[in-house]
Protein backbone atom coordinates (compact mmCIF):
# COMPACT_ATOMS: atom_id res chain seq x y z
CA UNK A 1 0.00 0.00 0.00
CA UNK A 2 1.39 3.74 -1.18
CA UNK A 3 1.77 5.79 1.80
CA UNK A 4 -0.05 9.25 1.09
CA UNK A 5 2.08 12.03 -0.45
CA UNK A 6 3.10 14.91 1.10
CA UNK A 7 1.38 17.92 -0.73
CA UNK A 8 3.49 20.58 -1.89
CA UNK A 9 2.71 23.47 -3.92
CA UNK A 10 3.50 22.09 -7.26
CA UNK A 11 0.10 20.02 -6.78
CA UNK A 12 -1.48 22.47 -7.05
CA UNK A 13 -2.54 23.58 -10.97
CA UNK A 14 -0.44 26.18 -12.02
CA UNK A 15 -3.02 29.48 -12.18
CA UNK A 16 -3.44 29.01 -8.18
CA UNK A 17 0.39 28.57 -7.47
CA UNK A 18 0.57 31.86 -5.17
CA UNK A 19 4.51 32.08 -6.05
CA UNK A 20 3.93 32.71 -9.31
CA UNK A 21 0.64 34.23 -8.65
CA UNK A 22 2.63 37.15 -6.99
CA UNK A 23 5.77 37.30 -9.38
CA UNK A 24 2.93 37.56 -12.41
CA UNK A 25 0.63 39.63 -11.25
CA UNK A 26 1.69 41.50 -7.89
CA UNK A 27 1.45 40.73 -3.82
CA UNK A 28 -1.73 42.70 -3.97
CA UNK A 29 -3.72 40.35 -6.04
CA UNK A 30 -3.01 37.60 -3.58
CA UNK A 31 -5.44 36.38 -0.78
CA UNK A 32 -4.40 36.64 2.66
CA UNK A 33 -4.53 32.50 2.83
CA UNK A 34 -2.11 32.87 -0.56
CA UNK A 35 0.39 35.08 1.24
CA UNK A 36 0.58 32.93 4.60
CA UNK A 37 1.15 29.85 1.86
CA UNK A 38 4.12 31.62 0.39
CA UNK A 39 5.65 31.65 3.34
CA UNK A 40 4.73 27.94 4.37
CA UNK A 41 5.91 26.46 1.21
CA UNK A 42 4.86 23.14 1.64
CA UNK A 43 1.52 20.93 3.04
CA UNK A 44 1.60 17.32 4.60
CA UNK A 45 -0.34 14.07 3.53
CA UNK A 46 -3.62 14.81 2.38
CA UNK A 47 -3.83 18.59 2.85
CA UNK A 48 -2.51 21.46 0.33
CA UNK A 49 -0.61 24.30 1.76
CA UNK A 50 -3.36 26.77 0.58
CA UNK A 51 -5.40 24.39 3.10
CA UNK A 52 -3.50 24.66 5.92
CA UNK A 53 -3.14 28.76 5.78
CA UNK A 54 -6.87 28.43 5.67
CA UNK A 55 -7.01 26.74 8.84
CA UNK A 56 -4.38 28.90 10.70
CA UNK A 57 -5.80 32.52 9.67
CA UNK A 58 -9.33 30.85 10.50
CA UNK A 59 -7.70 29.81 13.89
CA UNK A 60 -6.77 33.31 14.62
CA UNK A 61 -9.74 35.23 13.45
CA UNK A 62 -7.97 37.57 10.80
CA UNK A 63 -4.10 38.21 10.23
CA UNK A 64 -4.27 41.04 12.92
CA UNK A 65 -4.74 38.35 16.01
CA UNK A 66 -2.74 35.61 14.12
CA UNK A 67 0.10 38.13 14.79
CA UNK A 68 -0.15 38.05 18.19
CA UNK A 69 0.31 34.52 18.87
CA UNK A 70 3.32 32.62 19.88
CA UNK A 71 5.33 29.69 18.13
CA UNK A 72 3.85 27.06 20.48
CA UNK A 73 0.34 28.66 19.74
CA UNK A 74 1.04 28.25 16.10
CA UNK A 75 2.47 24.59 16.06
CA UNK A 76 -1.30 23.70 17.69
CA UNK A 77 -2.50 23.71 13.82
CA UNK A 78 -2.13 20.90 12.17
CA UNK A 79 0.25 21.05 9.64
CA UNK A 80 2.49 23.54 11.48
CA UNK A 81 6.00 22.55 13.06
CA UNK A 82 9.05 24.18 14.48
CA UNK A 83 9.87 25.68 10.67
CA UNK A 84 7.10 26.99 9.72
CA UNK A 85 5.75 28.27 13.05
CA UNK A 86 9.29 30.31 13.12
CA UNK A 87 8.51 31.52 9.72
CA UNK A 88 5.32 32.67 10.50
CA UNK A 89 6.36 34.03 13.54
CA UNK A 90 9.23 36.07 12.14
CA UNK A 91 7.25 37.31 9.11
CA UNK A 92 4.45 38.56 11.48
CA UNK A 93 7.06 40.60 13.53
CA UNK A 94 8.87 42.05 10.68
CA UNK A 95 5.44 43.18 9.81
CA UNK A 96 5.05 44.77 13.35
CA UNK A 97 8.31 46.94 13.09
CA UNK A 98 7.89 48.08 9.70
CA UNK A 99 4.51 49.36 10.39
CA UNK A 100 6.27 50.99 13.81
CA UNK A 101 9.10 52.11 12.16
CA UNK A 102 6.82 53.93 9.34
CA UNK A 103 4.31 55.62 11.78
CA UNK A 104 7.95 56.97 13.85
CA UNK A 105 9.37 58.25 10.32
CA UNK A 106 6.37 59.96 9.00
CA UNK A 107 5.80 61.68 12.61
CA UNK A 108 8.92 62.74 12.78
CA UNK A 109 9.41 66.94 12.23
CA UNK A 110 13.15 67.50 10.54
CA UNK A 111 14.42 70.12 12.12
CA UNK A 112 17.91 70.05 12.02
CA UNK A 113 20.73 68.13 10.39
CA UNK A 114 20.89 65.77 13.21
CA UNK A 115 17.82 64.45 12.90
CA UNK A 116 18.68 63.50 9.08
CA UNK A 117 21.54 62.06 10.18
CA UNK A 118 19.88 59.46 13.15
CA UNK A 119 17.54 58.10 10.60
CA UNK A 120 20.00 57.46 7.78
CA UNK A 121 23.04 56.45 9.15
CA UNK A 122 21.13 53.63 10.16
CA UNK A 123 20.71 52.72 6.53
CA UNK A 124 23.48 53.89 5.38
CA UNK A 125 26.63 52.90 7.76
CA UNK A 126 27.30 49.59 6.08
CA UNK A 127 26.62 50.28 2.43
CA UNK A 128 29.97 49.28 0.01
CA UNK A 129 28.61 51.33 -2.72
CA UNK A 130 27.68 54.70 -3.33
CA UNK A 131 23.78 56.00 -3.10
CA UNK A 132 22.39 58.74 -3.56
CA UNK A 133 18.90 59.67 -2.29
CA UNK A 134 16.84 62.26 -2.30
CA UNK A 135 14.05 62.70 0.58
CA UNK A 136 10.69 64.30 0.07
CA UNK A 137 9.11 66.90 2.93
CA UNK A 138 6.07 68.09 3.37
CA UNK A 139 4.95 71.69 4.44
CA UNK A 140 5.68 70.65 7.89
CA UNK A 141 9.13 69.53 7.68
CA UNK A 142 7.88 66.16 7.93
CA UNK A 143 9.07 62.84 5.83
CA UNK A 144 6.79 61.92 3.18
CA UNK A 145 9.04 59.93 0.65
CA UNK A 146 12.69 58.77 0.25
CA UNK A 147 14.06 56.76 -3.06
CA UNK A 148 17.54 56.03 -4.23
CA UNK A 149 18.14 57.29 -7.64
CA UNK A 150 21.41 55.92 -7.97
CA UNK A 151 23.66 53.19 -6.83
CA UNK A 152 27.18 52.79 -7.41
CA UNK A 153 30.61 52.03 -6.74
CA UNK A 154 32.12 55.97 -7.63
CA UNK A 155 30.75 59.11 -8.79
CA UNK A 156 27.00 58.46 -7.39
CA UNK A 157 26.71 61.98 -6.26
CA UNK A 158 26.71 62.78 -10.00
CA UNK A 159 22.70 63.13 -10.86
CA UNK A 160 21.16 65.26 -12.81
CA UNK A 161 18.77 67.65 -11.33
CA UNK A 162 16.01 66.80 -13.42
CA UNK A 163 15.83 62.78 -11.76
CA UNK A 164 15.90 65.11 -8.57
CA UNK A 165 12.76 66.78 -8.79
CA UNK A 166 11.08 64.28 -10.67
CA UNK A 167 10.68 62.63 -7.46
CA UNK A 168 9.75 65.75 -5.57
CA UNK A 169 7.00 66.60 -8.45
CA UNK A 170 5.64 63.09 -8.25
CA UNK A 171 5.48 63.10 -4.63
CA UNK A 172 4.22 66.67 -4.22
CA UNK A 173 6.85 67.97 -1.92
CA UNK A 174 7.37 71.50 0.06
CA UNK A 175 11.18 70.74 0.24
CA UNK A 176 13.62 68.02 -0.38
CA UNK A 177 16.89 66.39 1.61
CA UNK A 178 19.95 65.55 -0.56
CA UNK A 179 21.67 62.45 0.92
CA UNK A 180 24.11 60.53 -0.29
CA UNK A 181 27.26 58.20 1.83
CA UNK A 182 30.69 57.86 1.08
CA UNK A 183 31.78 54.22 1.71
CA UNK A 184 35.28 55.26 1.97
CA UNK A 185 34.61 56.93 5.84
CA UNK A 186 35.65 60.53 4.24
CA UNK A 187 32.46 62.69 4.83
CA UNK A 188 34.21 65.71 3.30
CA UNK A 189 32.11 66.52 0.10
CA UNK A 190 34.60 66.84 -3.28
CA UNK A 191 34.38 69.72 -5.15
CA UNK A 192 32.23 67.43 -7.62
CA UNK A 193 29.70 66.84 -4.98
CA UNK A 194 29.83 71.02 -4.27
CA UNK A 195 29.24 72.17 -7.62
CA UNK A 196 26.43 69.68 -8.53
CA UNK A 197 24.52 70.29 -5.32
CA UNK A 198 24.56 74.18 -6.28
CA UNK A 199 23.28 73.55 -9.55
CA UNK A 200 20.52 71.56 -7.84
CA UNK A 201 19.56 74.33 -5.32
CA UNK A 202 19.44 76.52 -8.04
CA UNK A 203 17.03 74.53 -9.89
CA UNK A 204 15.06 74.14 -6.84
CA UNK A 205 14.93 77.87 -6.39
CA UNK A 206 13.60 78.06 -10.30
CA UNK A 207 10.85 75.20 -9.51
CA UNK A 208 10.27 76.88 -6.08
CA UNK A 209 10.97 73.40 -4.28
CA UNK A 210 14.12 74.40 -1.95
CA UNK A 211 16.79 71.67 -0.67
CA UNK A 212 16.88 71.79 3.04
CA UNK A 213 20.30 70.31 2.90
CA UNK A 214 22.59 67.97 1.82
CA UNK A 215 24.45 65.52 3.83
CA UNK A 216 27.11 62.76 3.17
CA UNK A 217 26.93 59.92 5.40
CA UNK A 218 30.39 57.92 6.15
CA UNK A 219 30.03 55.10 8.60
CA UNK A 220 28.84 56.97 11.84
CA UNK A 221 29.72 60.43 11.04
CA UNK A 222 28.26 63.26 8.46
CA UNK A 223 28.94 66.30 6.95
CA UNK A 224 25.83 69.04 6.31
CA UNK A 225 26.15 71.38 3.11
CA UNK A 226 23.76 73.73 5.19
CA UNK A 227 26.27 73.32 8.45
CA UNK A 228 29.17 73.84 6.82
CA UNK A 229 27.76 77.16 4.33
CA UNK A 230 27.81 75.22 1.37
CA UNK A 231 24.67 75.86 0.27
Amino acid sequence: MNEEKKLTVKDLPIDDRPREKLILRGAHNLSDAELVAILLRTGKKGKSVLEIAREIISSGGNLAMLATRTVDSLKKVDGIGNDKAATLAAAFELSRRILSQSKWLSNMKITSPQDIAEIFIPILRDEIKEKFIVVCLNSANRIIKYETISIGNLNSSVVHPREIFKVAIDNPSASIILIHNHPSGNPEPSNEDISITRKIVESGKILDIPVFDHLIIAGETYTSFVEKRLI
